[in-house]
């Protein structure tokens, strides 16, 4: 990162200052977002808390595969792993229908960094 005066340079295909990056599209879409979210605290909350549960599943199921690919792990420990990720798969779509969300909703927008999925 680059300091030029009272602007921080981003480098995400292009310089943009702070200053900039605060008037922009990216910064008006998470004011609706906020906006959106206001009447309903908790599909908010259940949006983020879900959001890094499926981070984290994925994260875990990359390395399984890792292990896998390795021969790090006996046929026992491969067939809990893929029972375990299988019922967690099927509670993260159960908790989805509950908070009315779809799994397009938890590829949050990290404005510049781009989506988190």
């Amino acid at each position: 990162m680059n300091f030029e005066e009272d602007n921080l340079i981003i480098s995400a295909g292009g310089e943009q200052s702070f200053r900039e990056l605060l008037t922009d599209e990216a910064s008006h879409k998470r004011q609706q977002a906020v906006n959106a979210e206001l009447g309903h605290p908790e599909k908010g909350l259940a949006k983020l808390v879900l959001t890094l549960i499926e981070l984290l599943r994925r994260l875990l199921e990359q390395e399984a595969l890792r292990q896998i690919d390795r021969n790090q792990l006996t046929d026992l420990e491969i067939e809990r792993l893929g029972s375990a990720f299988e019922q967690l798969d099927q509670r993260m779509h159960e908790l989805l229908l509950i908070f009315g969300l779809d799994s397009q909703d938890l590829n949050l927008d990290l404005g510049p960094l781009g989506r988190i999925l």
